[in-house]
């Protein structure tokens, strides 16, 4: 996954969670101390996400900050040399 995909998971993530929960970007910035454009931004992967951000939208959601994080697959690599 690269940075731009996982941003844009993360930012539908969070707008799918939101929903959810049927809150405005206004509502959520505001219960997480946050500008409603930088809900927007996020949301629209404009922007990346802070370690801190991240606490504060998980609080404001009231969930784990794990359930907005993106699952990431990696690919398996095949190892040369001696067996």
């Amino acid at each position: 996954m690269t940075r731009s995909e996982f941003t844009r998971k993360f930012g539908e993530n969070l707008r799918r969670l939101r929903e959810e929960r049927g809150i405005s970007q206004e509502q959520l910035a505001n219960a997480a101390g946050l500008h409603r454009t930088h809900i927007s931004l996020i949301e629209r992967d404009r922007r990346s996400v802070r370690l801190e951000t991240l606490e504060r939208l998980a609080i404001a959601l009231g969930i784990d900050p794990a359930e907005i994080i993106p699952t990431i697959k990696h690919k398996s690599t095949k190892r040369n040399g001696p067996s």
